[in-house]
């Protein structure tokens, strides 16, 4: 299993980086695949992506020693018997030198070396039995506090956090081959639209073109005729003339790098009157946000030029009625645009929420209760090597706008009967990968069209 002396050195650079913020040892698990319904017919695997940010490779129930920058790989060798079902496997040795491991033991010999070490929990439950059971043993062995684990645990998950903020090339190499892939999708759905009876001949089209290209998708993909549902994962709902259809689809390359990305177009290919004016101002929000995103630029203040920019349109369109400024402070623009102007992006499509707020939100920073902010997944000052999304967008939400609290206190602030002549329009995202540099961001996904004119043409062919 020979790998590029690049993808090598990488890795031991990470480990670095990470030995450089701790004082003790680390230990980290790839997990194991979950069974759907009988033992042999799992789901895909996924390896936890601290693990595969540190390891490499996509290696199932197998767990990885840290300490100042040294590597130990701990799992077993394949079962031969396994050679009927999945052919042959490579060896721990093998796998051992692709990683760059400074030694590799048995499974059964990682209890021996835990003494002190803190880990990240995973996801599947066997696996996390397992990281208990271990830690049990090893604090039954020494008398070591729940407490004294806790507050290392937290270390390394801040810790890891600082390291994954940026990203070095390898990553993002990765990052742009599954944006390349994502773009190419999304121009697959568009072209398959017009002879596409239900959303889910669409989503077909756009997922083969990952599978062809050796990856999956990075999160359940939205396809859907109701944009109004931030997470609409049904298919079954018919294409009819007049639609919008709102796709969110990104892809995930074999490493486990991902995309993100969200386009709305017409079913008929062209946008009535009334969707061309809000897809307008969600676009006009889409390019204030990127062209403002610079190092050091608060991602929180990214967000509220987007509400600006969106209360700003819908009060020229004749929907909101007063000073946008003022309609923001009232969080009226949140009636529209409920959720947060995007994310971090990396080896997950939500980047590292699996820590919670520890990398989205900075030391000391806390989530805001008010309706305009409360789902703001990112709260800290740009760096250069960030990728985050910018997905602004624009929804009818009959449960936030038929709200009797809601009816109440934006009664003068909402023109109700004008808003009834955009029924066309459940919901609009636009949504891209941009790369925070030094210089003018880099949109990563800038060559899938976004301008309404050009997706019209490609839908009409």
């Amino acid at each position: 299993m020979t790998r590029p002396t690049e993808i090598v050195e990488t890795l031991k650079n990470r480990r670095q980086k990470l030995a450089q913020l701790i004082s003790f040892p680390v230990i980290l698990w790839s997990g194991k695949p979950s069974s759907r319904n009988f033992p042999h017919n799992t789901f895909p695997f996924r390896p936890s992506s601290h693990f595969l940010y540190f390891a490499g490779l996509p290696v199932e129930d197998a767990a990885i020693r840290l300490d100042s920058g040294k590597l130990e790989l701990f799992m077993d060798d394949p079962n031969p018997e396994s050679t009927l079902w999945h052919g042959v496997m490579p060896t721990r040795a093998q796998i051992a030198e692709a990683i760059g491991a400074d030694a590799a033991f048995p499974k059964q010999d990682l209890a021996s070396r835990a003494t002190g070490a803190a880990t990240i929990m995973v996801q599947d439950s066997a696996t996390r039995a397992e990281q208990y059971m271990v830690r049990n043993m090893v604090r039954n062995s020494i008398q070591q506090s729940d407490d004294r684990y806790k507050e290392i645990d937290l270390e390394l998950a801040q810790a890891i956090a600082t390291v994954r903020l940026t990203h070095d090339q390898v990553a993002l190499s990765q990052l742009m081959s599954a944006a390349a892939c994502t773009m190419q999708a999304h121009l697959a759905g568009m072209m398959a639209t017009p002879r596409a009876k239900t959303e889910a001949m669409v989503r077909a089209a756009m997922e083969g073109v990952l599978i062809a290209n050796n990856m999956q998708c990075a999160y359940t993909s939205i396809v859907t005729v109701h944009g109004e549902v931030l997470h609409n994962q049904v298919y079954h709902h018919p294409l009819q003339p007049g639609d919008l259809l709102l796709v969110d689809l990104g892809a995930e390359t074999a490493s486990g790098w991902a995309a993100d990305v969200t386009r709305t177009w017409p079913v008929s290919g062209k946008f009535s009157p009334t969707q061309r004016d809000i897809y307008d101002v969600v676009l006009a929000a889409h390019d204030a946000c990127i062209a403002y995103a610079r190092p050091g630029v608060e991602y929180q203040d990214i967000h509220l030029l987007a509400c600006r920019v969106i209360a700003e349109g819908l009060v020229n369109l004749g929907i909101l009625k007063g000073q946008p400024e003022d309609l923001v402070e009232m969080d009226a623009h949140a009636l529209f645009f409920p959720h947060g102007i995007g994310h971090l992006l990396g080896l997950d499509v939500h980047d590292m929420e699996d820590l919670g707020d520890i990398a989205g939100y900075e030391a000391g920073r806390v989530r805001s209760d008010r309706f305009g902010l409360c789902f703001l997944r990112l709260h800290r000052p740009l760096r250069s090597g960030m990728l985050v999304t910018i997905e602004p967008g624009f929804y009818q939400v009959p449960a936030i706008l038929n709200h009797p609290e809601n009816r109440s206190k934006y009664q003068d602030m909402v023109n109700w009967d004008y808003l009834a002549n955009f029924t066309d329009v459940r919901g609009i995202r636009i949504e891209d990968d941009v790369l925070i540099t030094e210089g003018r961001p880099e949109i990563l996904t800038a060559e899938l069209p976004a301008t309404p004119n050009i997706i019209e043409q490609i839908i009409q062919g």
